[in-house]
């Protein structure tokens, strides 16, 4: 019997093995402790419901539970972990808001933008509202490459697509969520605009 604290030193890789090798809820519940919240976490932000987000993280943990032997740790297991919950978000919200895609050339060659600060600068509570505009598998792949930091090979190999393919869907969803949050902007400054001429108005 490995002694308890030593079971909790372990790397994820390590006690999805041990799990798998002995069936023993204690691996996979230090599992959960470690990452239901985060789970959690990204289902309320595509449910926007906590009730329906703690649905989804049961679900996916249900399915975690069943495909950990097939976990051959090709990436890191919070990428596949966090690959499975946007991949069942992803499914789950695509039955309540369907959105006209525009058609991608798949094998288009396009070099991976390495100057991301852009986004990182928009102000964090208008680039959500930006984001809440994108379907859902354009915030899926933002999500996983800049909040998640997972790699374009990773994101390709969870979704079968190729490298190439996944940088033009995060061009394309990089520029729309650029204009979204720009048009934020311009609608917020032409409503102040107006505040102030009704403001100098009434003086």
């Amino acid at each position: 019997m490995i002694a308890s604290l030593e079971v909790k030193r372990m790397s994820d890789e390590e006690l999805v093995r041990l799990y798998v090798d002995n069936q023993s809820n204690r691996y996979f519940e230090l599992l959960y402790s470690r990452y239901s919240d985060k789970v959690y976490r990204k289902c309320l932000m595509f449910t926007k419901d906590p009730v329906k987000a703690e649905d989804f993280t049961h679900d996916i943990f249900l399915r975690l539970i069943m495909r950990l032997s097939s976990f051959k740790e090709q990436s890191r297991f919070s990428t596949w972990l966090f690959s499975i919950t946007y991949n069942y978000c992803t499914d789950q919200m695509r039955t309540n808001r369907k959105k006209a895609e525009v058609p991608v050339d798949e094998e288009l060659d396009v070099p991976d933008d390495s100057h991301d600060e852009d986004l990182m600068e928009m102000e964090a509570h208008r680039l959500k509202s930006a984001l809440s505009n994108l379907t859902i598998e354009e915030q899926s792949l933002l999500l996983m490459k800049y909040q998640d930091e997972i790699s374009i090979k990773e994101i390709a190999d969870t979704h079968n697509l190729s490298e190439s393919a996944v940088k033009m869907r995060l061009k394309r969803a990089k520029e729309k969520l650029k204009k979204r949050y720009l048009e934020t902007l311009i609608f917020l400054a032409l409503l102040l605009a107006k505040f102030i001429a009704w403001t100098r108005v009434d003086k």
